[in-house]
């Protein structure tokens, strides 16, 4: 057992004039999170510590937060491994903070929505269902992984100061539908993302895809968007 103090950003816009940190020690072993970290401190310590979490196995995203200076998830986060004594834990950037570390993701699913986040298939549509081959499918490898967990929103410099621009996790659904053999909108989803709130707003900093749980690279998939763009507008 080792003695970590647990360094977490507190705000209830209700109670709180400004945030501030609250700290508490607790005594972690080889193998506990940093959720698990954060369920001790709510059961035993503090109940009215606010978080989000769900599946707890890496797989909804739902614990995405910024911790000792790096956006992941809480869930697969092991204390031990971090090396320090002081875990400092704050909410994803660029969102409002409704409660603790929980923020509002409505600007994040606006843009997200502005995308049409959803397969629009061919015409005529199959009896039964539209056919892959596994050379189409493997174009879908690693970029349907994406869990909207907001970690590369939250740590996107672009999106801290254009709350219009898509961002890189819309951008990077974007280009899962352009690979996909069964989808009909090819131009208008790039006609959606070609202006200054989409892939050209993009700096390629590259921090979206340092934070990502799933190793994705949402940097890459705007650059391969940009590609596409250009080549279109060459063959004009």
């Amino acid at each position: 057992m080792k003695k970590i103090n647990f360094k977490i950003f507190r705000f209830d816009p209700e109670i709180n004039e400004a945030p501030y940190f609250d700290n508490f020690d607790i005594s972690v072993r080889h193998g506990d999170t940093v959720l698990a970290g954060l369920f001790y401190i709510q059961k035993n310590i503090d109940p009215s510590l606010a978080f989000r979490f769900s599946c707890r196995g890496a797989v909804c995203g739902s614990c995405a937060m910024h911790i000792n200076g790096k956006y992941c998830l809480a869930c697969e986060t092991q204390i031990l491994e971090l090396n320090t004594d002081t875990i400092t834990i704050q909410p994803l950037g660029h969102l409002q903070v409704l409660r603790d570390l929980i923020v509002d993701f409505t600007p994040f699913y606006e843009n997200y929505s502005r995308i049409k986040p959803y397969l629009v298939g061919k015409e005529p549509a199959p009896e039964k269902e539209y056919i892959q081959t596994p050379e189409e499918r493997s174009r879908l490898n690693n970029i349907i992984d994406c869990t909207l967990c907001g970690a590369c929103y939250g740590a996107c410099a672009t999106a801290g100061i254009n709350k219009e621009y898509l961002g890189p996790a819309a951008l990077l659904k974007v280009e899962r539908f352009l690979r996909d053999s069964r989808d009909s909108i090819a131009n208008e989803r790039l006609r959606i993302v070609d202006d200054l709130h989409g892939v050209w707003r993009c700096h390629s900093i590259f921090s979206c895809q340092e934070v990502c749980p799933k190793n994705l690279s949402p940097a890459k998939a705007i650059a391969e968007i940009k590609k596409k763009l250009l080549i279109k507008k060459v063959k004009r």
